[in-house]
């Protein structure tokens, strides 16, 4: 389904009345924030990238030694970016905020600060753990991202129940199809750490991927870009 372009949803003014009739402010300054905060722990990342100690012309194989921690590096780098692809498309179709949804937007920001911390856990325990330090690294990153799966949950739960927040040209359909995304995310993050304890930490690590670059795949909603192709049809869901 092509969602219609949802106008002034960032507007920085107070919007007509919604919500029970309130009048509500834009998500200007919402948007502003949430960006700050996406570009601080996105930043925040490069930091755990360290020099590594090293004798006099071994200087090759320690860094190599440390692929893990650029592995990780990279790994979160990209799903902080679809983390705020799919932040910035959302708010595409928001058009004013609520007091409940600033909170829910706080916890989206939440599920992001923390990414840092099991970033840097796991490439501590592929680095120089032993085998259950990498099963616990694992679950602990999968952990993370079900949170992260958690507060959109709430977000597109939220906006189902108040269509008026959301911006002109967007329907209430839009919010309760956007649910199946944040649904697989938990479900399938939950197979991950289940994999990377039970069966191989190597594996639980891919298949955290594999949903990583579903949700980049589907930033701009279930039924837009690349999938969406896949998905849509004529006389297809509508919202």
């Amino acid at each position: 389904m092509a969602e219609p372009a949802a106008a002034g949803a960032s507007g920085t003014g107070t919007s007509g009345p919604a919500d029970g009739g309130r009048d509500l402010p834009g998500t200007g300054r919402t948007e502003a924030f949430s960006d700050g905060v996406f570009a601080i722990v996105i930043t925040l990342l490069v930091l755990d990238l360290v020099s590594p100690a090293y004798r006099t012309g071994d200087l090759g194989a320690a860094l190599l030694r440390e692929w893990p921690a650029y592995l990780a590096f990279a790994v979160s780098f990209v799903y902080i970016g679809v983390i705020w692809l799919n932040h910035h498309a959302l708010f595409r179709h928001v058009g004013r905020m609520s007091p409940g949804f600033s909170w829910i937007n706080l916890g989206v920001l939440f599920g992001a600060v923390i990414i840092p911390f099991p970033t840097v856990v796991i490439a501590s325990a592929f680095a120089h753990g032993n085998r259950g330090d990498e099963r616990a690294a694992v679950v602990l990153y999968a952990s993370a991202a079900i949170l992260m799966s958690c507060t959109w949950l709430a977000a597109f739960g939220y906006l189902g129940r108040h269509p008026g927040l959301l911006a002109a040209g967007t329907t209430a359909g839009y919010a309760r199809q956007q649910l199946a995304r944040p649904v697989t995310g938990i479900g399938l993050y939950a197979a991950s750490g289940l994999v990377g304890w039970l069966a191989s930490p190597v594996a639980g690590l891919a298949l955290i991927i594999i949903m990583i670059l579903y949700h980049a795949i589907t930033s701009e909603g279930l039924y837009e870009g690349p999938l969406g192709r896949l998905l849509r049809h004529p006389g297809g869901p509508d919202g």
